[in-house]
């Protein structure tokens, strides 16, 4: 398959799925060229930058920290109730529990809120790094297509001159 960028990758899946075929007596289905979407779709795959990838990376390890941490909460005040509740008895104690409880909770959501923001602050952090490793990349593809374009009109004028002093010989 030709060099093509994901985006025209992706134009070209939609543009088969589109203009595809319907199967008889069954309008909302399709046949499609398995090998040749296939082809396409590996190729969209090995041209995702490694910083996509971490990138997702990232976003499910936040997303598995915050689980945790509400898990952690749960647990928590899951306790501190359970703690209370067995102090009711006396109004001393039970307001004693009552007091911790709403510590813990106060100083669980503190934390929650320190692994949010540190969790938010990394990702935002891996996404700037992804997007200035693309637009190097972009730029660099950019500069190799503006070399290769010189040289193949280098390559034509030579290849022009050539049959010019052909003819005149």
């Amino acid at each position: 398959m030709n060099e093509q960028n994901i985006d025209e990758i992706i134009s070209t899946l939609y543009d088969m799925v589109r203009d595809a075929r319907a199967m008889p007596l069954a309008a909302d289905k399709c046949i499609l060229e398995r090998d040749k979407v296939l082809d396409m779709l590996d190729e969209v795959i090995a041209q995702l930058p490694v910083e996509l990838k971490q990138a997702r990376n990232i976003v499910e390890s936040r997303n598995e920290l915050i689980s945790q941490a509400r898990r952690e909460a749960e647990t928590i005040v899951r306790k501190a109730q359970e703690e209370a509740a067995q102090k009711v008895s006396e109004e001393a104690i039970y307001v004693e529990a009552k007091r911790q409880c709403q510590e813990m909770v106060l100083r669980t959501q503190a934390r929650m809120s320190e692994v949010r923001k540190a969790s938010n602050d990394y990702m935002d952090d891996a996404l700037r790094r992804t997007e200035e490793a693309i637009s190097a990349s972009l730029e660099e593809v950019k500069d190799t297509r503006a070399k290769f374009k010189a040289l193949a009109e280098a390559q034509e004028k030579r290849a022009a001159n050539d049959a010019a002093m052909d003819e005149n010989a």
